[in-house]
């Protein structure tokens, strides 16, 4: 039991560490009147991800059974001809 609890009380230990924030990119545009800093969160590829992964995933499953319906219409077309 003891030891149980020196495991659970470790594993909150880790939970509480907090990693140092990564670094964001930055690009820097110059031009001769304009300098522009462009920012990009380093999380934004995970976001984006999470965020288009469902609609994404929903498209690919669609065009897979709209390939398996034509190349069935085709294969019967040219069973019949």
């Amino acid at each position: 039991m003891n030891q149980r609890k020196d495991s659970y009380r470790a594993a909150l230990r880790r939970g509480q560490d907090i990693a140092a924030p990564r670094p964001a990119k930055v690009t820097t545009l110059d031009s001769r009147y304009v300098r522009v800093t462009i920012e990009v969160d380093p999380d934004l590829r995970r976001d984006l991800t999470r965020w288009a992964g469902t609609p994404v995933s929903a498209l690919v499953l669609t065009g897979t059974a709209l390939l398996r319906t034509v190349a069935r219409v085709a294969g019967s077309a040219d069973a019949e001809a």
